[in-house]
């Protein structure tokens, strides 16, 4: 629909807040409709809509559920009226549909519409109980989008920890080198990590499933009848497929909006691994030949407009920028569910937007890191193997045995020579090859510990 034929509360939005020249992500609308088809099949129900217009509304949100009229919802997201320009560019757009489909001559300019905005597409409704509900309505559905991204971008850790499992490598602490560790048991701790915010995407979904559905202006439902209230929640939740509820009190939840602060904190914290894991895979793959260098990622772009040659690790940075964002998303979120005042949060378009956003941002980052980049490294093996043999921490080993002012000479003759801890100990008669193989092998490593009779290995 061109701007010539949006109704005129739509254009007085776009008069007004002219701002950021951004629109809603298209889950939002595609969420609101679902209200307004919950709200119109009541009415209808109940016998307050009559047909064809009851028909010809539930025709015109079904089409934009399906994603069909995006291009209809044009307000800025930086507007004034807790929704309502967001609101009146629903219902004006649907009854616009609805209105062409009763009567295909309609034409927008004129005064009265066969569909009428207000008195049918918003009947028994407010802004302040459709929009809130949209809101959370697209929030759930993002959330299971982006639980099932989390999941391919976990599975994607855990093959390569099975991948790794047997290549021993330098650990690091604090950027400095420390005992061994397995490729495969840092790739498992990320998806551990990982994990643990596929749990808590999984459980914010418990928070904010209650809607203030019904309650209309303040909470109090009033202007709407009893019994469309009681129903309306359940009509939407057919229409959703979601485990929504109504809540018990509809003042609160019309107020408050401490559960989408929740989400928020659940991004929040999915960010920070995101961002963890990003830079560990910068270092590790750093170089590739003054670097670490342990692993390979995925060359999936031309690194340098000047130096030939040059791969850089563009989907870990891409990550970082994305997880950047959503933390800082999140102080946004909290300040301006702090800013509601009495009945009503007029912050709501601005935290809708932001948290919409990112919860998309975050769906279409997991897969990316999973396709693009997780799947596609590889171990650098000799780095690993000679970084083990270099590090003077390998001595760490011997610490039970030998005791520690003991082991602290043989790293210091090692020094002294330029020779690696191995050789040194080979050299002293300390163990022999075969001892120090068996007790540098993986398999102790995920030992977890040491058991006192088999210290030292058998020769």
């Amino acid at each position: 629909m061109s701007h010539n034929h949006i109704g005129p509360e739509t254009a007085k939005a776009l008069a007004n807040f002219p701002i950021s020249g951004d629109t809603f992500e298209p889950i939002l609308a595609r969420a609101y409709a679902m209200v307004k088809l919950a709200a119109c099949r009541m009415n209808t129900k109940l016998g307050y809509l009559p047909n064809p217009v009851s028909i010809a509304i539930e025709h015109a949100c079904l089409g934009i559920m399906e994603g069909n009229h995006d291009e209809l919802f044009i307000t800025d997201p930086f507007q004034g009226g807790a929704g309502t320009s967001l609101n009146m560019n629903l219902n004006e757009s649907i009854a616009y549909l609805a209105s062409m489909e009763i009567n295909p001559a309609f034409k927008p300019q004129e005064s009265i519409w066969p569909v009428s905005p207000i008195d049918h597409v918003n009947l028994h409704q407010s802004t302040n109980d459709t929009f809130p509900s949209a809101v959370k309505v697209a929030i759930l559905l993002l959330l299971k989008d982006l639980e099932a991204a989390i999941a391919m971008l976990q599975e994607a850790f855990q093959d390569k920890e099975r991948e790794f499992a047997s290549i021993i490598k330098p650990g690091r602490t604090e950027l400095q080198d420390a005992v061994p560790i397995t490729l495969g048991m840092e790739f498992g701790a990320w998806a551990e990590a990982i994990g643990r915010d596929r749990w808590r995407i999984f459980k914010s979904r418990e928070r904010i499933k209650t809607l203030n559905l019904g309650g209309t202006a303040v909470g109090t439902g009033l202007g709407a009848p009893r019994d469309y209230i009681l129903g309306l929640t359940e009509e939407l939740k057919k229409i959703c497929g979601l485990a929504i509820s109504r809540s018990e009190n509809l003042v609160d939840q019309t107020q408050n909006l401490d559960s989408i602060v929740e989400v928020s904190s659940m991004n929040k914290a999915l960010a920070v691994n995101l961002a963890k894991i990003a830079g560990d895979l910068k270092l590790l793959s750093s170089g590739p030949d003054c670097g670490f260098g342990e692993i390979t990622l995925p060359d999936l772009q031309k690194g340098s407009s000047i130096m030939p040659g040059k791969i850089n690790p563009v989907m870990p940075e891409a990550v970082s920028q994305v997880a950047l964002k959503v933390i800082n998303d999140d102080n946004l979120i909290a300040l301006a569910s702090a800013s509601g005042q009495l009945e009503l949060n007029a912050y709501l378009p601005l935290i809708a937007h932001t948290i919409l956003k990112d919860l998309s941002m975050l769906s279409n980052t997991c897969r990316l890191f999973a396709q693009k980049c997780i799947t596609g490294i590889q171990a650098n093996i000799i780095a690993c193997q000679t970084g083990v043999t270099h590090s003077k921490s390998l001595a760490t080993y011997l610490v039970p045995v030998l005791g520690y002012s003991k082991v602290e000479e043989i790293v210091n003759t090692a020094r002294a020579r330029g020779m690696d801890i191995k050789s040194t100990i080979l050299a002293e008669g300390i163990l022999n090859a075969k001892q120090l193989d068996d007790l540098l092998s993986p398999k102790r490593m995920y030992r977890l510990g040491f058991n006192p009779q088999d210290l030292i290995p058998e020769d």
